[in-house]
């Protein structure tokens, strides 16, 4: 789930509209044969809740509703659907909105909605949870509502979101990296210019693909729209892929996974702590990658052999056929094999049964994933239907694999949104950056996020590109701690402790 962009996108392409026959005003107009019929989806709604946060009770709205997608005719070819929160009150002109992506690509928002930061949420994505348990919504004290309105945004193919034209025009309109900044800035801007906030300060916070497209999207509204951008949170980012290239030769791939490796190794002690992980980082940086460019010498494979079974806790043979290279499922399947069960790439100590111990390879779909879909759906699906009244017709997305298969990844710049942090942090002297993970994430791991940190210049005051790791995986935010830790963070990049 990962890419990057240089400079701005391209604009949509255009539909083909209405053509009329040369020889005669009144011939019929041909067959729009990208055109999709389909139910119109609902009015935008409304409903009052409250929740109780540190001893206060908010009163906010939740709206429901849709933001059009047109192509530069003006044909409408989307719709997109968010879902608000909006303090009641007063009007406060400083009160920030904050615009909340996930990644994928194709997922929902609802991951950030029902479990990190709306007002409401439902547990999933640790060890015990389980895809039966009750679907019921409870006060989130992890919240930001308190300090910032809310507006999560589903991309098309994901939630309601959909779109109105056929595959290939799809395709060509939504399900690539472009593209997708392209709209998605659009519909920020045209929220705002909807409801009136287009003085209010602006953040944005995106998720695992959406942390990619953070950076992205805040430099598209930045330089291309006229919306300035406060902030961005990336929570668990892979801010690029160019790491994957080569290998065979670059110790890149491999750093970036050994200190989660450890990291969960250490939980399973009781031993994590940020001193631990301060010496894992150091020999990952140091002796570990210089042994690795030695390739096959047998004193670097020793070396390799003792340091990294020690550090993850997996058998020393396995450790040498795999040369100190640990490939992220084979991991996870040899540190629990002896118990039979599964470690998750999204946190590495959340595990499932095996169902096939005695394949060559893992033959089952990740056990968070398998997990997650049932709960998070359910609670959505009643929330905006049931709660918000918001009734349309179709399925609900939470994770579209078909979103997830069209997708056009890119080449080159489109792999990586690092340029456009950069970028977007040199042109405005306010802006601020806090990236966010946990240290069992081996899908977007934080290591890859630190060493990218690290290399960027110092612009302004020091700090302003900050980096915070906490206890978990890749859905920290599902254990208390670590999530109030996080809100803690994002509280001071607001400007509000």
């Amino acid at each position: 789930m990962r890419r990057i962009l240089t400079a701005l996108l391209a604009a949509t392409m255009a539909l083909a509209g209405p053509a009329w026959s040369a020889f005669a005003d009144d011939a019929p107009a041909k067959e729009d044969k990208a055109a999709i019929d389909l139910p119109p989806l609902p009015a935008d709604k409304s409903v009052k809740q409250t929740m109780a946060l540190g001893g206060k009770t908010l009163t906010y709205t939740a709206t429901v509703g849709t933001i059009p997608v047109r192509d530069p005719k003006g044909k409408k070819i989307g719709e997109v659907v968010f879902t608000a929160y909006t303090l009641d009150g007063p009007r406060d002109p400083k009160r920030p909105i904050t615009f909340a992506f996930n990644g994928g690509p194709g997922a929902a928002s609802v991951y950030l909605n029902l479990g990190a930061i709306g007002p409401k949420r439902i547990q999933f994505g640790a060890q015990g949870n389980s895809p039966s348990d009750a679907a019921r919504l409870t006060d989130n004290p992890g919240t930001w509502l308190d300090f910032t309105d809310l507006v999560f945004i589903d991309p098309v193919g994901t939630g309601f979101s959909r779109s109105l034209v056929d595959e290939p025009e799809t395709k060509k309109n939504f399900y690539g990296v472009k593209q997708d900044i392209t709209y998605l800035s659009r519909v920020v801007f045209d929220w705002l210019v909807k409801n009136d906030r287009m003085t209010s300060p602006k953040y944005v916070v995106g998720e695992s693909y959406g942390g990619f497209r953070g950076p992205r999207i805040a430099h598209t509204l930045q330089t291309d729209l006229g919306v300035g951008v406060s902030g961005v949170v990336l929570v668990s980012p892979l801010l690029t892929s160019a790491g994957r290239q080569g290998l065979e030769v670059s110790p890149l791939p491999w750093m970036i996974n050994l200190p989660s490796m450890a990291a969960a190794n250490l939980e399973r002690q009781g031993k994590l702590t940020p001193e631990a992980m301060a010496d894992v980082e150091a020999y990952t940086r140091g002796d570990y990658m210089l042994d690795l460019m030695k390739g096959a010498d047998p004193a670097a494979i020793d070396r390799l052999t003792a340091k990294v079974s020690a550090l993850t806790g997996l058998d020393a043979r396995f450790v040498r056929r795999s040369g100190g290279r640990l490939e992220t499922q084979a991991f996870l399947r040899e540190v629990f094999r002896e118990r039979g069960v599964l470690g998750s790439r999204y946190d590495s100590n959340v595990t499932a049964f095996d169902p096939f111990p005695y394949a060559p390879e893992q033959e089952t779909n990740d056990p968070i994933l398998d997990s997650i879909i049932a709960p998070t759906t359910s609670a959505m699906v009643d929330f905006t239907t049931h709660t918000v009244g918001w009734k349309p017709e179709g399925r609900y997305n939470a994770l579209s694999n078909d979103v997830n298969r069209l997708w056009d990844r890119g080449r080159g710049a489109d792999t990586e949104s690092v340029t456009d942090l950069r970028e977007a942090v040199a042109n405005d002297p306010r802006l601020r950056v806090l990236i966010v993970h946990g240290y069992n994430d081996l899908s977007c791991p934080f290591f890859a996020s630190r060493l990218i940190v690290d290399q960027m210049p110092t612009m302004g005051a020091p700090g302003r590109v900050s980096l915070k790791v906490y206890p978990g995986g890749h859905m920290f935010y599902s254990r208390p701690d670590s999530q109030a830790a996080m809100r803690r963070d994002v509280m001071t990049l607001y400007g509000v402790n």
